[in-house]
């Protein structure tokens, strides 16, 4: 698709100006903005950012939550030549400095008072950042900063350019090209301080038709974003995908509503990582739990059913005339009303990427009849790069590469990327680059994989962390850290894991519990707790996760490669794992190397055969505050398997 994000905006607002672009939830009622509307607000806002001095080529920063006026701003920024870079409204100041100073920023648009404050809080730190533009001014109206305004104020100064030149605006839109930098997204510095990925126009909506033409996506497509728009996923659904296809991109309320707007707007196209169908999920069994016998019974009697039937009907497949009549009285009684409750009623196609999605959750969802499938790609690769087809979602491959996308395996076994939605480069940055981009254009993803005999693409771990077991029984044993992980949470009582065992005689994880679905559980059985860090160290909860993870090993002990990542012993953290305490990234990934550092004491007792120890931790509260929390964590042995060989 040679063209721009700016010049499809135009084409959409001349082609069908009444038509809804985006619906904003504004105190309860759902407001729309059509093309006409959007571009003549895109317009003003340029018209405004160029009269404050924004200039082609410059950086500009953009910090809130899904809001069509940030979208707009955005796409105003882009039609001056100018390169929007969002970024995560829940990183503190301090995760800021280094993107604002790393790019040269002089403008930042944020939606409301808890952004001023950061950026005012961190001003000092970046001299250069001269202008702040606001959404919401509830809470400002007493701030009197140099270089602080109103997106009101712009728009009016914007508006009243734009009447004395009126051809200003779409001259600068046609001046972009598109191999120009359309935006830059920030990657979750796992390792260090983030990497600015540089993606052109061309880059991001070559791979954004790509993935609509796969799935057949019209302009009749309904979208949530509620997911940050600093995440490149998000940014590709809800931005790149929305102008390359012309549908409806619906905005909720707040974070707090979005299962309510998700049940009102009743998306046709969605997607989310497997957290969120987990806690879909979790939410879901809970209150059936809840409910009474009659109901339970017969929830559980049909999705007997549904696991039977369901994913065969989803796929073609021949189904008995039995198991389809009773599917078809479940899909009344029970499939139909528990889709209507997940907002997922009119569903078409749906989404999960970003990490593996449990087998069981997977099919949960295609069993009553939610087309959910999976995808791979990166930040670095504009999302877009691997793909399942309708009739072929499985849920230990990440799908087939789709049209422009070559796919090739080293011999160390990382999976290597040739594609049109390939990064520019990183920003500043042409070591990094010339790490992951080859002379001969391909892209290494540093995922460890290979292609199965059906032509998928299954992805074991991540290159650099797969290591080996040393010494013991194992020794030599392949290790997949994040492999072991991903088992470990697909049972819902595990919220997250933390595997270690490269270079020593066996796998240990730390864990976290899912508070709601151990707490659910706890009560059933009138088990009292105080709170998180009770309620973790419970012996009954320890007997609970114990048999989550040796079922894990019992599962590990057939799989010829990793038998030997069996888990021996085990501890439940005391707290749960925070970004905000540096243990996550924005996007939820584990750091595991600096978790390693902060619980150095932890992975002395796993491995030195202590039963329990004590640990204290620093921990940042959401008003900003520090305190600690300590507490004496058991440590649990675990059964293993010895390998099971395959058959001759």
């Amino acid at each position: 698709m040679q063209t721009t994000f700016p010049r499809l905006l135009l084409k959409h607002a001349a082609e069908r100006p009444g038509a809804p672009a985006m619906r904003e939830k504004e105190y309860g009622i759902w407001q729309a903005h059509s093309w006409a509307g959007m571009a003549q607000l895109v317009e003003h806002i340029a018209c405004g950012l160029h009269l404050l001095g924004l200039r082609r080529g410059e950086h500009m920063v953009i910090i809130g939550a899904n809001r069509p006026r940030l979208y707009a701003t955005m796409l105003a920024a882009q039609a001056l030549g100018a390169i929007p870079i969002p970024l995560y409204q829940d990183a503190v100041g301090a995760e800021c400095v280094f993107p604002i100073n790393n790019a040269d920023v002089r403008f930042a648009l944020v939606e409301d008072q808890e952004q001023v404050d950061k950026l005012l809080e961190i001003r000092g730190q970046c001299p250069q950042l001269a202008h702040i533009v606001y959404d919401d001014p509830r809470g400002l109206r007493n701030y009197a900063e140099d270089g602080l305004q109103s997106l009101d104020a712009l728009l009016d100064a914007g508006r009243g350019f734009a009447t004395g030149q009126p051809g200003f605006f779409r001259a600068e839109a046609e001046e972009a090209r598109p191999d120009d930098v359309a935006a830059m997204f920030f990657t979750s510095g796992t390792t260090g301080n983030p990497k600015g990925v540089v993606h052109t126009h061309n880059t991001l909506l070559d791979r954004a038709k790509a993935g609509a033409d796969f799935d057949k996506l019209t302009s009749d497509e309904e979208v949530l974003a509620y997911l940050p728009p600093a995440w490149v996923g998000q940014n590709i659904f809800s931005y790149a995908q929305w102008l390359a296809c012309g549908y409806v991109v619906n905005c909720p309320e707040s974070a707090s509503t979005v299962t309510i707007d998700l049940k009102e707007v009743g998306p046709t196209y969605y997607f989310a990582p497997p957290r969120i169908f987990e806690s879909l999920l979790t939410t879901v069994m809970i209150r059936m739990e809840d409910a009474g016998r009659i109901k339970r019974g017969m929830f559980h009697y049909f999705m007997g059913v549904a696991k039977r039937a369901g994913p065969a009907l989803m796929d073609g497949k021949p189904v008995g005339g039995m198991d389809r009549l009773l599917y078809a009285l479940g899909g009344l009684l029970v499939y139909g009303p528990l889709r209507n409750t997940l907002g997922f009623s009119r569903v078409r196609v749906a989404y999960t990427a970003g990490e593996a999605i449990g087998p069981d959750l997977f099919t949960f969802y295609r069993s009553i009849g939610i087309n959910l499938k999976q995808l791979y790609g990166s930040t670095e690769t504009a999302v877009f790069v691997c793909l399942q087809p309708d009739n072929e979602a499985r849920a230990d491959t990440v799908g087939v590469p789709i049209s422009g996308v070559q796919i090739k395996v080293a011999d160390n076994g990382e999976i290597l990327v040739k594609s049109a939605g390939l990064l520019k480069e990183y920003y500043k940055n042409p070591t990094a680059t010339a790490e992951v981009l080859s002379a001969d254009g391909w892209y290494h993803t540093s995922d460890a994989g290979f292609i199965d005999a059906s032509g998928h693409l299954k992805i074991i771990d991540r290159v650099k962390d797969v290591g080996r077991i040393k010494g013991g029984a194992n020794d030599g044993a392949m290790f997949a850290p994040k492999y072991v992980e991903n088992k470990l949470k697909f049972f819902p009582h595990i919220k997250e894991a933390v595997a270690y065992g490269d270079g020593r005689e066996k796998c240990c994880v730390m864990l976290n519990i899912d508070f709601d679905a151990v707490g659910n559980w706890a009560e059933r059985r009138n088990l009292p707790y105080a709170g998180y860090t009770d309620l973790a160290q419970k012996p009954e909860v320890y007997q609970l996760i114990k048999e989550c993870v040796e079922k894990v090993n019992a599962d590990l002990s057939v799989d010829a490669l990793l038998a030997g990542s069996q888990i021996s012993r085990f501890l439940v953290l005391h707290k749960e794992l925070d970004a905000d305490d540096g243990e996550l990234t924005r996007t939820n990934k584990v750091r595991r190397g600096f978790i390693a550092e902060k619980y150095q004491p932890l992975i002395d007792a796993l491995y030195g055969g202590k039963a329990e120890q004590f640990i204290e931790t620093v921990v940042k509260f959401e008003d900003g505050r520090s305190g600690s929390v300590s507490a004496t964590l058991k440590i649990s042995d675990t059964q293993t398997f010895a390998p099971v060989k395959a058959a001759a």
